[in-house]
């Protein structure tokens, strides 16, 4: 195939079109507990909640062998910057208040041990993604916004019930590898990205590909996209900066709508 005549972001040179990125350590770490509690305000928003399940972690740029994540119990809903929690790769609470999640410990510890480009991980009980997930198999590249997961997610058919054994979180990170993506069979979708808005958003477009998918097949059979297409599609809305670019509006309408979550 020919390659496109223009890119998507035609005056990318234009960088008053773009967000201005943190450039120290204490600044990098505001802005990444800042998108973490206003992603998952947007999983709350988009009803990925299932109870106290469901989790989001982010590195901290400094102590890169710890992460910060959601106090476990506490609605995504409601979560506040202040309420975040940091933790080390052993499983010591550093800083913050709260309940820590033995199931977000045992996954998402191991996944940012293994991969260091892994910056974070989300995961949740999301509706399409968990019906999807027991189907036992892969998402189809049945439109344009499912093709960012084209070969570059994985199937975990290893279901063991709740995830807290160590090892079985080692399992789930290998598995992955450098993909972007998992679909933990009986249990629910898994992204990771280079940075937190990626990672955000792989979640919430790979939820609405589940859905997508699910309607697709059961109104008839769904036409595939080539291979070739497919893959060319993925490099252009499947790769880090348009995960991060994706993700920028819904922040600031978290922002605008809910500022209280910055506290």
């Amino acid at each position: 195939m020919k390659a496109p005549a223009n890119s998507i972001v035609m005056n990318i040179g234009d960088t008053n079109g773009m967000t201005p990125q943190p450039e120290n350590m204490d600044e990098i770490r505001q802005d990444r507990k800042n998108k973490l509690a206003a992603s998952l305000r947007l999983f709350g928003k988009f009803g990925f909640d299932e109870g106290v399940a469901g989790h989001i972690t982010v590195r901290d740029p400094e102590r890169t062998d710890h992460f910060w994540v959601n106090p476990m119990g506490r609605s995504f809903k409601q979560v506040k910057v202040s309420e975040l929690l940091l933790v080390s790769h052993t499983g010591e609470v550093v800083e913050g208040k709260g309940l820590l999640n033995g199931a977000a410990f045992t996954i998402h510890s191991r996944i940012h041990m293994a991969n260091p480009k892994v910056t974070a991980a989300a995961h949740s009980h999301s509706l399409y993604g968990k019906a999807f997930a027991s189907l036992g198999k892969l998402l189809d590249p049945l439109t344009q916004d499912s093709c960012a997961f084209y070969e570059d997610h994985v199937l975990f058919d290893d279901f063991s019930g709740v995830i807290l054994d160590n090892s079985e979180g080692e399992l789930i990170a290998a598995a992955l590898g450098d993909r972007k993506a998992a679909i933990l069979q009986n249990h629910g979708l898994l992204t990771v990205g280079e940075s937190i808005e990626a990672a955000a958003w792989w979640f919430i477009t790979m939820e609405r590909s589940c859905q997508a998918q699910l309607m697709a097949e059961a109104a008839g059979t769904p036409k595939l996209i080539r291979h070739d297409v497919a893959l060319l599609t993925r490099e252009i809305i499947g790769n880090p900066f348009a995960g991060q670019f994706n993700f920028q509006p819904l922040y600031d309408v978290m922002i605008a709508e809910q500022p209280e979550l910055l506290e």
